[in-house]
């Protein structure tokens, strides 16, 4: 019987099938999804900032792009999982807001999306798969028996990555 376990903001969680990691709500944040089809364990991490740089302390690894996907990744391999054997994607990094003269400190999303990129780049880590951008919502489901990510948007038919 399976688990569903929701992942909420700037939270990481890694699980075994046949359980589902759900994230929902995501606009700027990004959800990475890291999958061993081997050992069938994956792990989610709900993303919410670019990068820790800007604070002195950092309580929560789950929250910035730069400490959270290197947490993902050690918990994975804390489980049996090896680094060539992960198959990650990501989705989310909207810009759900516009104004007129935004800079770029404000494009949370788009920055979002590239710190992932850089994180996962930074291990060796290769995305098999993305639905990023735009300005829509988005929520993911990740079923660990199979290693699918399900992306949903509002008025959009399901994306299978």
């Amino acid at each position: 019987m399976s688990n569903s376990i929701r992942v909420g903001m700037s939270e990481i969680a890694v699980s075994k099938s046949p359980d589902l990691l759900v994230t929902l709500g995501l606009g700027s944040c990004v959800g990475v999804c890291i999958y061993d089809f081997y050992i069938k364990i994956g792990g989610m991490a709900h993303i919410m900032l670019p990068d820790s740089s800007t604070t002195n302390e950092v309580t929560n690894n789950g929250k910035f792009a730069d400490t959270a996907i290197p947490a993902l990744v050690s918990q994975m391999e804390e489980k049996g999982s090896l680094k060539s054997r992960m198959v990650v994607k990501i989705a989310g990094g909207a810009q759900m807001f516009s104004f007129a003269g935004m800079n770029n400190k404000m494009l949370i999303g788009p920055r979002n999306v590239t710190a992932v990129e850089d994180s996962l780049n930074a291990l060796g880590l290769r995305i098999s798969g993305k639905s990023v951008g735009g300005n829509l919502g988005r929520s993911i489901f990740m079923d660990l028996s199979s290693g699918v990510v399900k992306v949903r948007m509002l008025n959009s038919p399901d994306i299978i990555l």
